[in-house]
């Protein structure tokens, strides 16, 4: 939809798309914001850059877009963190999560809780890799595997129920994920296997850890290629840090070895790497690939025992 008003004290119309706003001749792609805000029927967008844009002179239009872009720019974050899954509750409530708080929509899907603030900071919770979920009140306490701890809370009566579907989905996540991951085969020298989402169980990992490398071989169409990461972390650690990089690209494994100039290239791809701690741990160990042919196999087994 079109809207008419003004851009830092200049007459312009505005469009609200999928992938970004235009704003007269600007077009302003969501993987450049860092916050919306609206205050006294203007609109502010923090950019990345450090640059505000004021937008004012909506009049009666104004309720419609905001509504626009925040519906817009919530639909592109979740887009980022690739959420596919159904959907099972949409509540609004406050957060707090490592390094924001405020108020968000706050969504459960089959696998996972997202928080979508009007901000860069929306987060995508795996289900499979919570240690524990508790209620207290009006808040809920999500602590991971890794350590890492959220809260969502306010929700008013939707609280107990939010609670209680999270739970439920979180224990089937956990023990449809533990049969098919039985399932899937794994062969020497690789050590460790894994899934990418749930829901995508024909598709699999193996990975051969060792003291400090790792050689990570994907299993779904396109084969073509291990990858190769150094670490100085402990095992234990890198390999958790494995799991959750997978599972939060799911299929899109090009997100964990694209250099940084084909990243800043792809505006999609720069808001998941931006979102997600666990993939921008994973691309900060890559050191290199080794192409499928005849001299594959020596060349892994050489490149693990250094």
């Amino acid at each position: 939809m079109k809207y008419q008003g003004s851009v830092a004290g200049r007459d312009a119309q505005f469009s609200v798309d999928k992938e970004g706003v235009r704003l007269g001749t600007l077009f302003l792609d969501y993987a450049d914001v860092a916050a919306l805000r609206p205050i006294n029927h203007r609109v502010f967008i923090d950019t990345l850059a450090g640059e505000t844009i004021e937008i004012s002179m909506l009049g009666f239009s104004y309720d419609g877009f905001w509504e626009d872009l925040t519906r817009c720019f919530g639909a592109r974050s979740l887009e980022a963190l690739f959420v596919e899954e159904a959907q099972l509750m949409l509540c609004e409530g406050e957060y707090a999560i490592p390094g924001d708080s405020g108020r968000s929509l706050i969504a459960l899907y089959t696998d996972s809780v997202c928080i979508l603030p009007q901000n860069c900071h929306a987060v995508r919770i795996p289900l499979c890799f919570t240690e524990n979920i508790s209620l207290s009140g009006y808040s809920i306490s999500i602590t991971m595997l890794s350590g890492v701890q959220y809260t969502v809370s306010k929700m008013g009566y939707d609280t107990k129920p939010f609670y209680e579907r999270m739970t439920k989905a979180a224990a089937k996540v956990k023990q449809t994920r533990e049969q098919l991951l039985e399932k899937a085969p794994i062969t020497a020298p690789f050590t460790h296997k894994g899934l990418f989402r749930t829901a995508q169980s024909e598709q699999y990992w193996n990975a051969a850890i060792t003291e400090n490398a790792c050689a990570l071989e994907f299993f779904t169409q396109e084969d073509t290629a291990t990858y190769l990461y150094r670490f100085r972390e402990p095992a234990d650690l890198f390999c958790l840090k494995l799991q959750e990089a997978t599972e939060a690209m799911g299929i899109h494994r090009e997100i964990i070895y694209l250099p940084e100039e084909k990243i800043a290239e792809n505006p999609l791809y720069r808001m998941a790497v931006a979102r997600s701690e666990a993939v921008r741990f994973l691309r900060a160990k890559i050191d290199g690939r080794l192409i499928h042919n005849a001299s594959h196999a020596q060349r892994l087994e050489e490149y693990l025992s250094k």
